[in-house]
């Protein structure tokens, strides 16, 4: 299966328990910049993915893998994210691949309750400082019905929304560099 078909796949009626192919990414990414997801594949599936075809299975395996040689080579992850050709502008809606992007990432990032990315006195505030544009645009403060004021703020202002968003390449490499380096 190439990844134009699992894009497809991802983004089809047939894929029952995953996320679409933006928050799928964004999902993969997480595991690959942080700690260890134990049984990633199958918190993706929502612990279903004894009934994925493993062909999907296969090519999704292969996909994180390319994210993971992305950034090994220095590269960085490129978010599947559409702007505005006209514009120039990124949609912040809560509609938008953005969030979908961001909503995958912060599920992986929470996909077990034993794997703590706060757990390191020593990076923490760096982790909560680069993980907040993805809590500011997944809207994971507001699930629960109240929104943490703070983050509303941000949510308001457009350029802080720009800024965040521009930040997130770079805070996908830091964080690799946070969770996979000795120094």
């Amino acid at each position: 299966m190439t990844l134009d078909e699992l894009l497809h796949f991802l983004d089809s009626d047939a894929n029952e328990f995953g996320l679409d192919s933006v928050a799928t990414h964004g999902f993969l990414t997480a595991t690959v910049v942080g700690k260890p997801l134990p049984n990633w594949l199958s918190h993706l599936f929502e612990g279903q993915d004894s009934k994925v075809d493993k062909d999907v299975k296969q090519a999704i395996k292969d996909w994180r893998e390319a994210l993971l040689e992305d950034l090994q080579s220095e590269e960085g992850i490129a978010l599947p994210l559409e702007v505005d050709d006209e514009s120039g502008e990124m949609d912040f809606s809560p509609e938008s691949e953005l969030t979908a992007w961001s909503i995958g990432f912060v599920d992986a990032m929470y996909g077990d309750e034993n794997v703590d990315w706060f757990s390191d006195d020593e990076i923490s505030e760096d982790v909560a400082m680069l993980t907040l544009p993805m809590m500011v645009f997944s809207g994971i403060d507001a699930v629960d019905g109240e929104e943490d004021e703070d983050l509303a703020a941000i949510r308001q202002d457009d350029d802080a929304l720009a800024q965040m968003a521009n930040s997130i390449e770079a805070n996908l490499s830091e964080l690799f560099l946070l969770f996979n380096t000795d120094e």
